[in-house]
């Protein structure tokens, strides 16, 4: 495996951004600013989404400023708007690595469950519980990823990228609770169960559901919140 090249190392918090060039790149800037770059070596593009991806990991979604994700990747600060027009633009990149990891722990869940030909409700569990475990393991991520602006803003087809998921979970919603048997839409159903699991991994982080229940285990409220929108586990299902 080969190792990052200086110029593709972020640069530290500590130390200051290099000084612009005359051509509006930064010294050490060898993949430049301007569209073409060769993306196999770290194209500029890939770079700053990279960088964005490392510090919101490190420091959270208000961190995410042009201009550090800029000074961290090494360029200059208008570098960006080459490739990110706006700061939704590059914010949307970013939410948008979040949005495929969930989707590949999904996934992987989704393998698991065809291995032990696990039931709807048992998918429906592991689903949950992968969106829990993403809040509390990627929390800047999970921030970014749910920004009320990025998706309502449609940039980069981030609210699309979102959709399969909940798609994911309505299907199953509509497999244990059928409308025709509860006189409910399943997209309405899971939309509650979807509004109930994110106030669990608010709450969680807040260090709110300790204070209230004495407790910081989930795995009750999580079964208690399935119970409540599918009804009880049938070790059948």
């Amino acid at each position: 495996m080969s190792h990052p090249s200086p110029q593709d190392q972020p640069t530290s918090p500590d130390q200051p951004a290099p000084p612009d060039r005359p051509d509006g790149r930064v010294h050490g800037d060898a993949d430049g600013d301007a569209p073409g770059g060769d993306d196999s070596r770290g194209g500029l593009r890939e770079r700053l989404v990279r960088t964005g991806v490392a510090l919101v990991d490190a420091e959270g979604a208000q961190a995410l400023t042009l201009r550090e994700i800029a000074r961290r990747a090494g360029v200059s600060h208008g570098a960006p708007r080459r490739w990110f027009p706006t700061h939704l633009d590059l914010l949307s990149a970013i939410a948008r690595e979040g949005f495929a990891e969930l989707a590949a722990r999904v996934a992987e869940a989704d393998r698991e469950a065809d291995r032990t030909d696990a039931g709807p409700r048992a998918r429906a569990e592991l689903l949950a519980r992968c969106y829990l475990a993403y809040a509390a393991e990627r929390r800047g991520m999970y921030e970014l990823m749910f920004r009320h602006d990025l998706l309502e803003s449609g940039r980069l087809g981030l609210r699309e990228t979102s959709l399969p998921l909940f798609a994911r979970l309505t299907a199953l919603v509509a497999r244990l609770r059928p409308a025709a048997t509860t006189g409910v839409d399943p997209v309405t159903a899971a939309g509650a169960l979807w509004a109930n699991l994110h106030g669990l991994a608010q709450l969680a982080h807040w260090g709110s559901l300790a204070l209230a229940t004495g407790s910081d285990d989930p795995e009750s409220l999580v079964r208690a919140t399935l119970d409540a929108h599918l009804g009880p586990a049938d070790p059948a299902r």
